[in-house]
């Protein structure tokens, strides 16, 4: 029979599990499936062992009935659900960090593949928070875990009921709030995106809302040359937040 597990609860492949358990995050217990013990798999039983995290083998039926990625490399890992932030959490890291805030906000993205590359890509280039709403769009699940390499587990990631409302919050805390948008009039490598700075990045098929629009302090653009006009969402945050860590870096 299936075990009973949400979805939020279960990080899979021997990266995401890895990185977990390094992490020192609460983990409830790893199902390893039976065979031989080789690379990777190794190190995580080692660490588990030191942890004192109960590692239960179990046939590989049983492990394909668990795991919810096709690529678990036979291993799963059960977690408490994951621990959102405040928003104001990812501003104090900045500040423990002694650095201008850096914050990337989530207008509706919604395949969970595309917020996992954007955790991993905000991750390396020293973003402090990404911040994602309730509704209509993708939370952490092990999916997201996975995608991530681990990066979601040295990501802050708040999860707010009202992007507006938050936006709005963030300039009070004087921080700038960039809009990525096809009919801006500059392109992202003509702006400034040093300074305390919030990227928007909007939904998949229909970009940002309008209302977000409308409380951008600015809006940006990549340039398009091909018969597509649009990129997909995680490689256009990746572009516009290499570009901000690229002139900070110079600054």
């Amino acid at each position: 029979m299936k075990e009973e597990i949400s979805y939020q609860d279960q990080v899979e492949g021997r990266n995401a599990v890895l990185e977990l358990l390094e992490s020192g995050k609460d983990i409830n217990k790893i199902y390893m499936e039976k065979g031989e013990k080789q690379g990777s798999i190794n190190k995580i039983l080692a660490i588990a062992k030191e942890r004192k995290v109960l590692v239960t083998e179990i046939d590989k039926q049983k492990f394909r009935q668990m795991a919810q990625t096709p690529n678990a490399q036979g291993i799963i890992a059960i977690v408490p659900p994951f621990d959102y932030c405040d928003v104001y959490d990812i501003i104090d890291l900045a500040k423990e960090k002694n650095e201008e805030p850096f914050i990337v906000i989530l207008d509706g993205i919604e395949d969970p593949h595309n917020l996992g590359s954007i955790i991993r890509t905000a991750e390396t280039a020293g973003v402090h928070g990404i911040i994602i709403p309730k509704r209509r769009a993708a939370s952490v699940n092990s999916t997201v875990a996975k995608v991530s390499a681990g990066a979601v587990e040295h990501m802050k990631i708040a999860r707010v009921n009202n992007i507006v409302e938050t936006i709005n919050t963030l300039k009070k805390e004087g921080i700038w709030i960039c809009g990525t948008d096809m009919e801006a009039n500059e392109y992202y490598y003509h702006q400034d995106l040093t300074g305390p700075l919030a990227i928007v990045i909007g939904s998949e098929g229909d970009g940002m809302s309008r209302l977000t629009k409308e409380n951008c302090d600015f809006l940006t653009k990549i340039p398009m040359k091909g018969k597509i006009t649009s990129l997909n969402a995680s490689v256009s945050a990746g572009i516009v937040i290499y570009e901000s860590m690229k002139q900070r870096m110079e600054k």
